[in-house]
């Protein structure tokens, strides 16, 4: 970190420190700072709704952010500004900018990484039961990946499988030699005991998300007998130590309902959620049930249900699928993440399972610049359509296009599936969406791109144009 940089963090925990005396009065305070030193704008186009709903008392989101200050741990809270806000995004931003133009590649603000293929679990639909305890990531070679991100500026790290806490002794030990990032499990939540729960209060960077299905009955049906009560536990335990965590859920043409309504958007707050994550199920692997894939009315059911409950619930919620809109498309890719699995191979994500590069002979960097990740950083984004991001469930010929033309090779250990396989499995589901998606984005489309513009004027900034 240069001395700029070390100003510029300084001042903004000065900040945060004048806001921790008095919360309720004084935390838009900080936003002058992080303005100031705000050069990709990604706090500045935030700065104006922050400033609008911590002025309402009756706001959501004023509840959410204020109860960081009631029923989250001070040095957990601490960790997160520091190490998301100010290291991930603030200084982090800058590095990945300068990065990006300097090798003209995308540079992630995020790596999702599998420590292991291993699962406790044999959930119906779910490729990562096929594997068993075949493949796993080594303590170094993950350690390496940190520290190769960090040098391009990425301080945030999620964790998938298999279930990533069946190595919970390396996540913590990750944590403690990199208390300057932020790492997040996607987790049953079945490991999750009082030693565990005791370690994560502990380093103070480690924050699970925790799947379920919606209720009980349609969690243990599809993860098995008793897995929803132990997850409930696993809640109560970091709930306990003021731990943050959130709520991870695959919406299904079986669940969408129960995930969707209100009365389970209340009980995730009422668990003590903080965020929730929203997945549509994608049929990957020899298992995979075409059958769950949402259709097209479900679909749309969760984005008006989520965009609903958004100005009501003291929830952060992020809809992986949906909310292209806000992100310009497809993040995957390396553009604002990319996956590596428990074999090494670097994905564009956790759902596209096919590669060029490996982490045992290769750089992260030189996997950016790859034929696979440069061939999703020519292409983003695949539609027009912001609702329609995903080059798998959404444009399927364009994942077609970039497997064959990258030479990219399916990485599924256990039954390595041809791209024109796996995406006739969501040829149909694509024109079906488009069908709903087109009209939904010809009337929500405009006044998305008026707002987002007339935020950027404010803010005294051009506003984002969509990569090509």
């Amino acid at each position: 970190m240069g001395v700029v940089d070390s100003v510029e963090k300084k001042a903004v925990m000065e900040a945060y420190s004048y806001v921790c005396k008095d919360p309720e009065n004084n935390l838009t305070k900080i936003l002058d700072v992080l303005e100031k030193f705000d050069v990709s704008g990604s706090v500045t186009k935030q700065a104006e709704t922050f400033r609008r709903v911590m002025e309402d008392k009756d706001s959501n989101w004023r509840k959410l952010i204020l109860s960081f200050f009631t029923d989250v741990d001070d040095g957990i809270r601490d960790k997160i500004l520091e190490n998301i806000i100010v290291n991930g995004t603030l200084l982090g931003s800058k590095t990945q900018n300068a990065a990006r133009k300097k090798y003209g590649c995308n540079v992630p603000w995020t790596i999702l990484m599998d420590p292991t293929s291993a699962c406790n679990l044999h959930c119906t639909g779910c490729w990562a039961a096929e594997y068993g305890n075949k493949l796993n990531l080594t303590y170094d070679e993950m350690n390496s990946i940190v520290k190769q991100g960090k040098e391009l500026g990425v301080y945030v790290y999620l964790f998938s499988g298999g279930e990533p806490t069946v190595r919970k002794d390396d996540l913590i030990r990750l944590c403690d030699e990199h208390p300057d990032c932020e790492f997040q499990p996607f987790t049953n939540g079945t490991l999750i005991d009082e030693k565990f729960a005791d370690e994560i209060l502990r380093v103070k960077n480690f924050f699970p998300a925790i799947s379920v299905e919606g209720d009980e009955a349609a969690t243990d049906s599809r993860r098995g007998k008793g897995t929803f009560a132990r997850a409930m536990n696993a809640m109560k335990l970091l709930k306990e130590r003021k731990i943050p965590f959130g709520v991870s859920n695959c919406y299904t043409s079986a669940n969408y309902k129960s995930i969707g309504s209100e009365e389970y958007f209340d009980q995730m707050v009422s668990w003590g959620a903080k965020y929730a994550w929203f997945f549509t199920y994608i049929p990957v692997g020899l298992d995979a049930v075409p059958d769950l894939i949402a259709k097209p009315d479900q679909r749309k059911y969760m984005y008006d249900r989520l965009r609903e409950f958004r100005k009501s619930k003291p929830l952060l919620t992020i809809d992986f699928w949906n909310d292209g809109e806000y992100i310009n498309g497809c993040i995957a890719g390396g553009r604002y993440f990319l996956h590596i699995n428990a074999n090494g191979d670097f994905e564009p994500c956790g759902f596209i399972h096919y590669a060029d590069h490996n982490l045992h002979k290769d750089t992260l960097l030189s996997a950016l610049q790859g034929p696979m990740f440069m061939a999703y950083h020519n292409g983003q984004p695949f539609n027009d359509n912001m609702l329609r991001p995903c080059p798998l469930l959404d444009n399927p010929q364009a994942l077609r296009k970039m497997v064959d033309e990258s030479g990219a090779k399916s990485t599924d250990v256990a039954a390595p599936e041809d791209v024109h396989e796996l995406t006739s499995k969501t040829e149909e589901a694509a024109k079906d969406w488009a069908e709903v998606a087109d009209p939904l984005w010809a009337r929500d489309g405009g006044a998305i791109r008026k707002a987002r513009e007339e935020a950027a004027a404010k803010a005294g900034k051009k506003p984002r144009q969509n990569p090509r």
